[in-house]
C-alpha cells in the first residue's frame, strides 16, 4: 500500500513509467493483499494510460465500467488491467507503453 507521505513525481512522460513500475514492485515486495491496493492500483494504470494517450494521440475508451486506451492505429491497450498484472509480477506499465508507442 502507498505509505502515508510518500511523494511520487509524475510527470507524464514514458520514462515516469519506471518509476510507476518499481512502485508497484514495492507494494508487492511489502506483501500487501490485492483488496487493500486495488483503488492505488488502478489509479496506476489510468495514469500509464494518459501517458500513452499523450504520447500518441490515444483516445480514452469505456463500456461496462471497463476503460481502454484506443490508439490512432486502431489498436486497444488495458493499462488499468496491466497495473494489475504488475502486481501479481506479471506485467510492466512502461513495456506496455513502449509497445503502444511503437505503432502498428
Amino acid at each position: 500500500m502507498m505509505r502515508e507521505g510518500a511523494r511520487l513525481r509524475l510527470d507524464y512522460s514514458a520514462q515516469s513509467l519506471w518509476r510507476v513500475d518499481r512502485v508497484i514492485d514495492g507494494i508487492r515486495g511489502e506483501g500487501a493483499p490485492y483488496a487493500a491496493v486495488e483503488s492505488a492500483l488502478r489509479g496506476l494504470g489510468a495514469y500509464a494510460g494518459e501517458v500513452i494517450v499523450r504520447e500518441t494521440g490515444a483516445e480514452w475508451w469505456s463500456a461496462g465500467g471497463d476503460h481502454w486506451v484506443r490508439t490512432p492505429d486502431g489498436r486497444l491497450w488495458d493499462p488499468i488491467d496491466e497495473a494489475r498484472r504488475c502486481f501479481t509480477g506479471d506485467g510492466s506499465l512502461r513495456l506496455l507503453c513502449r509497445e503502444a508507442t511503437a505503432g502498428g
